[in-house]
């Protein structure tokens, strides 16, 4: 393999000749095999447009001659397409704030800048990666930026797989409207509800969330580039910091707004971690909620039995015919990891110092893998389990029949203690309520009817509402 040899104030390394990444790159490939992780591909994008906003607002300012930016703007528009991915090879996880990621896109920019202006990877006489495609920047600026622009990003695709679970809830919650089924409070029984209450309160609880998600990245849009180091704009014109978020907000489409306060907004990650969190309380809603579907489904003969999850694969190597929960499974663990990734976040932004937090790395790489694990979670729970539920109606409505959970009712019309007594006996003979209170003449069957109709119940509506005889 044909070597080069570059330098920088550490010393020499030999690096590949055809590669676009230079020595401050692989010293950081060398230092950090941590994760084994890449820099997330939509996080190198936008650090390709911060660069080519950069060049034109430098430009402009007479900072840089027009064939350098020109040859800055097309090789940050070629990596924003998604080519030269394989030349971003420093690790995820890295020490010095996000400065091993910013030095290997400013190299790689550099080296196809010179590329394109004629030159050859051998040296950056034509193309320098600090003093042209980093000018007027700093790692502390650009790496905070280009993590809000991804979290912008990723967080409408999570947005879209949530709201798409929610509509189908909502069929699910008409389609099972009728479906009488005993409601439980502690797993044990407690008094007759719907179906499609249950799949109704699972649908209001995404809109909720929905709703959260929409209203925390709201601080996203607000970018410390043109602080530079530590927010006074050092090496920066006054004409650059105040043009840049103008210039980036146009390569983005997005609203972006500078911070009032750079030296705040430089040292202060304080939004990433309100994202975390309702990210965080999303996932949360969704494993109780797959907690819920798992308990409705167990069984099945043995088990609630309540409805049937669509079978997806076997369940067992040992164990003929049985068909596990799969996707709801899934869902439980990807909320667990990202329970465990906000943690993560919570303590690295704690754990900033002074001028500035150099934990922003697992911040992004923890806060970038929650949101792909849970856009991919909804969208597999959406498709793979939600649309293809269906219901025992039958078995629901036996089981609200023999509960003694249909007791409740009873309170306002033979008292607690009466209704107490029969609870006990009907669980100690196995007799059902109805039949109990015709042996005791303590209701009749006219009374019953209206007294324990169980769709009236189940939909909240009660005898007590209606007539005000009380049966004592």
């Amino acid at each position: 393999m044909t070597m080069r040899v570059e330098q920088d104030s550490i010393g020499k390394l030999p690096i590949p000749q055809e590669a676009y990444y230079g020595v401050q790159t692989l010293r950081a490939k060398q230092n950090f095999t941590i994760s084994n992780e890449p820099l997330h591909p939509i996080f190198i994008k936008n650090m390709a447009l911060i660069k080519k906003a950069a060049a034109l607002t430098n430009y402009k300012d007479n900072q840089l001659t027009k064939p350098i930016a020109e040859a800055i703007v097309q090789a940050s528009d070629e990596v924003a397409a998604g080519h030269f991915l394989d030349e971003f090879i420093v690790d995820a996880v890295q020490g010095g704030a996000g400065t091993s990621a910013n030095m290997n896109m400013n190299e790689v920019l550099a080296h196809r800048a010179s590329e394109l202006l004629g030159d050859t990877k051998d040296t950056y006489d034509t193309v320098h990666p600090n003093d042209h495609v980093n000018r007027s920047q700093s790692t502390n600026d650009v790496f905070p930026t280009a993590g809000k622009l991804t979290v912008l990003e990723l967080m409408p695709q999570l947005i879209s797989s949530l709201s798409y679970l929610e509509s189908l809830l909502g069929q699910k919650s008409e389609q099972f409207t009728d479906v009488i089924k005993m409601g439980r409070t502690q797993l044990q029984d407690a008094v007759p509800t719907t179906l499609g209450h249950s799949f109704k309160a699972y649908q209001s609880a995404i809109k909720r969330e929905i709703r959260h998600l929409k209203t925390v990245i709201e601080d996203m849009y607000i970018v410390n580039i043109g602080a530079t180091a530590i927010g006074n704009s050092i090496n920066a014109s006054d004409e650059y910091c105040a043009n840049i978020t103008k210039n980036l907000a146009h390569e983005t489409k997005l609203p972006l707004k500078q911070a009032e306060d750079l030296f705040d907004a430089t040292q202060n990650v304080d939004g990433f971690v309100r994202v975390s969190g309702a990210i965080k309380t999303t996932a949360i809603t969704l494993s109780k909620m797959s907690n819920d579907l798992r308990l409705m489904s167990s069984g099945p003969k043995t088990g609630f039995g309540e409805i049937n999850l669509p079978a997806k694969q076997n369940g067992s190597s040992i164990m003929p015919g049985k068909v596990n929960p799969v996707i709801l499974e899934v869902v439980s663990q990807v909320a667990y990891q990202i329970v465990g990734n906000d943690v993560t976040i919570t303590m690295a932004a704690e754990g900033g110092q002074l001028e500035l937090n150099p934990f922003e790395p697992i911040i992004f790489r923890n806060l970038f893998s929650s949101l792909d694990l849970l856009t991919n979670a909804v969208f597999t729970l959406a498709d793979n389990c939600i649309i293809g539920i269906t219901a025992n109606r039958e078995h629901c409505l036996e089981q609200v029949e023999n509960s003694v959970g249909i007791a409740t009712a009873l309170c306002p019309y033979i008292g607690y203690q009466k209704a107490s007594d029969i609870a006990k006996e009907a669980l100690k003979t196995g007799t059902s309520i109805r039949t109990l209170l015709l042996e005791k003449d303590w209701m009749n069957k006219e009374e019953l009817a209206i007294v324990l109709n169980l769709k009236e119940l189940a939909e909240g509506q009660s005898f007590i509402k209606k007539k005000t005889t009380v049966y004592m």
